[in-house]
């Protein structure tokens, strides 16, 4: 059992082709420069980068720890894993957390997942999640074509569509047009944009390492969408993106992901994330995509239709060092989210 470094943990895993794009050391390196400290973990059977963060409001160097996406899982040995969890807290303890949150990267109702769970004694639910628990992933084995059958036949019609639309799809590493579409969408859309620096950020470290790809599509030079794609091992991720409201008929957000998911899969991958989708279980999903736009329900009527199925992850856990000081980060929250959904203003 030892702490390592970002570059030893960096070898690691790379060898792991199922890990997470989020406990990889480039993320670590991306999150380092936007007020996370890295800390990585490992022994035989598993290992984890842990993410630390001072909390506002509470006592002067109490920290939040988060394992986004983790732990890594190597082998199966409850005990050795157990090792692990009790290295994790060790650490945790040290930094002051006043509690440690764990969003696992297994999907539910598996035994992996099952494993994972029957070890992390003393985790409860958690109050919040940080990243969408429900996803659609998309299989990308087979041609083209085959990937093309999959997909349900008006999505299949708008990418075939989109191509003769005298789109042109660039690569560019200056996220310039990437931030001005993102901007304009987080105000139609009602989410939270990261800063331009952040992206840039973002892409470069990836990119660095061969794994990032800021693709944008043009209409006479001019920008109307955009998708900033990852991968890590057998697996894409479509993180960021955004569109602009003019030229819609011109479909670049299906040429974009079209693109995207070719990239993909003669880079490896297998299969391609699209990351996020409202958490309700598939047959509610279906009976309810036409009537709501709230959320994350508008991008699931995009996203339904690429021939993915949907899962979900086991959720996310709490592991509360300072009961007192979690039950009060707790409420903070809920009253936050109630006042929110009242239409209070926030200051």
């Amino acid at each position: 059992m030892a702490q390592i470094s970002a570059s030893q943990w960096k070898l690691t895993i790379e060898a792991q082709k199922n890990a997470s794009l989020l406990q990889t050391a480039e993320w670590g390196s991306v999150k380092a420069a936007f007020g996370w400290s890295p800390t990585y973990v490992m022994n035989e059977a598993g290992g984890a980068m842990i993410l630390f963060r001072n909390l506002p409001r509470v006592a002067l160097g109490a920290t939040m720890a988060y394992i986004p996406r983790g732990p890594v899982i190597f082998h199966n040995e409850p005990q050795k894993i157990n090792d692990l969890w009790e290295e994790i807290h060790r650490l945790c303890r040290a930094r002051h957390a006043v509690f440690l949150r764990v969003e696992p990267d297994f999907w539910q109702n598996t035994a992996e997942a099952e494993f994972l769970r029957n070890s992390m004694q003393g985790f409860e639910n958690a109050f919040s999640t940080v990243q969408p628990p429900r996803t659609i992933i998309v299989p990308l084995t087979g041609s083209e074509e085959d990937r093309l059958a999959r997909m349900n036949q008006k999505t299949r019609y708008n990418i075939r569509l989109s191509q003769k639309k005298d789109l042109v799809i660039r690569e560019e590493n200056n996220v310039s047009a990437f931030m001005e579409l993102m901007a304009k969408t987080g105000e139609r859309d009602h989410f939270h944009v990261h800063s331009a620096e952040y992206y840039q950020h973002c892409y470069n470290v990836f990119k660095e390492s061969g794994k990032a790809w800021n693709l944008v599509a043009y209409y006479h030079d001019k920008p109307l969408g955009v998708l900033m794609l990852f991968i890590h091992g057998n697996r894409g991720y479509y993180l960021y993106g955004a569109s602009s409201d003019e030229e819609r008929n011109r479909m670049p957000n299906h040429l974009l992901q079209w693109t995207a998911m070719n990239i993909c899969a003669a880079n490896g991958c297998t299969e391609y994330d699209l990351w996020g989708v409202p958490d309700e279980e598939p047959e509610t999903l279906e009976a309810q995509f036409q009537e709501r736009s709230d959320g994350l329900w508008s991008v699931y009527r995009f996203k339904r239709g690429f021939g993915g199925e949907i899962r979900r992850t086991m959720g996310s856990f709490d592991f509360p060092y300072h009961p007192l000081f979690y039950r009060l980060a707790a409420t903070f929250y809920r009253r936050k989210k109630a006042q929110q959904a009242s239409g209070v203003p926030q200051n």
